[in-house]
Order: structure tokens, then sequence, then C-alpha cells
């Protein structure tokens, strides 16, 4: 059985990914992930597509609403 996946968007700050998914790249290429990671959402991360909590950092802001 698999874990129905989630991405939460965080104020300030990543998208939280939980749950069965496969991330690839542009190329089809699947990273190496854990069932729970953080996606870059402020565009400043070192470890891109991955978040590094640089957003932290640099006064990164957004907090959208359904």
């Amino acid at each position: 059985m698999s874990d129905k996946l989630q991405i939460k968007v965080n104020d300030n700050g990543s998208l939280r990914v939980s749950g069965d998914i496969e991330l690839v790249d542009g190329e089809g290429n699947a990273y190496t992930t854990k069932r729970i990671f953080s996606l870059c959402r402020c565009g400043h991360s070192s470890t891109k597509p991955f978040c590094d909590g640089t957003h932290k950092k640099i006064g990164f802001e957004s907090k959208p609403r359904v």
C-alpha cells in the first residue's frame, strides 16, 4: 500500500513533500529522496531542487492561501 502524496506550502519557506513519489529532472533522471523532503521555493538554495534553509537567511516571504 502506498502513502498518499501530500505537498504542503510552508509559510515563508519550502514545499514539504511526503508520501509515495518519484522526483525526476528534465531528462527523466530520478533523484534519490526520502519519504519526506523539502523543495526550494525561494530560488536561492545551493542544493536545488531541494531546500537548504537559505530562505530564512534572505528573508523570503510568501504565504499563499487556497
